[in-house]
């Protein structure tokens, strides 16, 4: 049976319409007012948003530069000394400043801003012990953890516990996705492990402007929610968001982890105006197995869902999938992309990583039948009466 930690958790809400500089650093001061870290003169704090990868605010895959600056300001006025912090999937950290607009909104503010490098171990529980994690991360007296509210195609959303993945380093992020392989729960596990080892003092979470369909990358589609919302349990928050997108918490792989842990709330009390959010896209989260084992290889080829080219396009030839890729299953070429779907993982690394956003996930047809024949089997096992 799952644990669940005995004290209630607050998450704090705010309508924010758009990025006017003047209404985001309001309702940013608003809510680390309500849910405070606990800054003290000369402390550390390591401000950690989604930097997934270079591009325009309006793509809404990272997380908007005035939030960033915001909590900055707010950390900044309380004497913290601040450092602003990531470890970009693809791109260089100066085209992600430059595109993102980081360089300019964070222009004359006594901060510092760069990529993470040196690692340090920490021991985060089963079945993964000590793994190297952001030397800064572990180190910070406050850490800030400022995740986007977006779709992902491995693990549904990309909120508060999933971004603090950005703390895995450099080339560290493919090898964890390979040793997870196909288990999505193992990778859940690891995703709760690594924040709970970080251990975030508030999570502030960008959604104004969000991001639904084949996210986390630019495969994903930017869409208006107009929400910040911040608790100081990134486990909460996320629960949180998913009741206000119409989801069950328990959809959300990361959450059963966190359950696991310990990590859940009693009760979670939302304090704010809620947005009215319906029909948010999200990916289809089908089975990575199945079937006898002797026969995995076999039906996953014909049954499991897999990334492909959108219909009707062709590959742009740059090759970052396949560096993306850590079983080495793709092979570019002209105008198409070669997929080896025996030795794919479904971590969806090409389709998060793809700059022209060319990727997507693809059931197939037999794939999809069976998928709602069990969903199906599911719903009248549920009926009352039945046993």
């Amino acid at each position: 049976m799952a644990a669940i930690a005995t004290e209630a958790a607050q998450v704090f809400l705010e309508q924010v319409p758009d990025y006017e500089p003047a209404a985001v650093r309001a309702a940013v001061f608003r809510l680390l007012e309500q849910a405070p870290p606990p800054i003290r003169r000369g402390d550390r704090v390591l401000i950690k948003p989604n930097f997934l990868a270079p591009a325009s605010p309006r793509r809404a895959i990272t997380t908007h530069p005035q939030v960033v600056r915001a909590a900055a300001e707010w950390a900044l006025a309380r004497g913290g000394s601040v450092l602003v912090a990531d470890s970009p999937g693809t791109g260089s950290f100066e085209r992600l400043l430059r595109e993102g607009g980081y360089a300019a909104a964070l222009a004359g503010l006594p901060l510092a801003i760069r990529p993470f490098r040196d690692t340090a171990r920490v021991d985060i529980g089963p079945p993964f012990g000590a793994i190297a994690v952001a030397r800064e991360a572990l180190e910070a007296d406050v850490v800030l953890n400022l995740p986007k509210l977006k779709s992902h195609c491995m693990m549904l959303l990309t909120l508060g516990v999933k971004n603090l993945f950005g703390c895995i380093v450099g080339l560290a992020k493919p090898e964890w996705h390979l040793r997870c392989g196909i288990d999505r729960a193992s990778f859940a596990r690891l995703l709760v492990g690594v924040c709970d080892a970080v251990g975030p003092a508030v999570t502030l979470l960008d959604g104004i402007l969000a991001l639904e369909g084949d996210g986390p990358g630019k495969g994903g589609t930017p869409r208006p929610v107009g929400m910040l919302a911040a608790s100081a349990s990134a486990p909460a928050l996320d629960a949180a968001v998913c009741r206000l997108l119409g989801l069950r918490p328990e959809e959300l792989p990361t959450h059963a982890a966190a359950a696991e842990r310990g990590l859940l709330p009693a009760a979670i009390v939302l304090e704010g105006p809620r947005p009215q959010v319906v029909g948010f896209r999200l990916p289809v989260l089908a089975p990575l197995t199945f079937g006898p084992r002797r026969l995995e290889h076999l039906l996953r080829m014909h049954l499991v869902q897999r990334p492909a080219l959108k219909p009707g396009v062709s590959c742009a030839g740059c090759g970052e999938c396949a560096r993306a890729c850590p079983a080495a299953a793709i092979a570019p070429g002209r105008g198409r992309l070669d997929f080896d779907y025996r030795r794919c993982i479904r971590c969806y690394c090409c389709v998060e990583m793809c700059p022209h956003g060319l990727l997507r996930t693809a059931e197939t047809r037999p794939g999809r039948w069976l998928r709602r024949l069990a969903a199906l089997r599911d719903r009248i096992g549920r009926r009352p009466g039945r046993r």
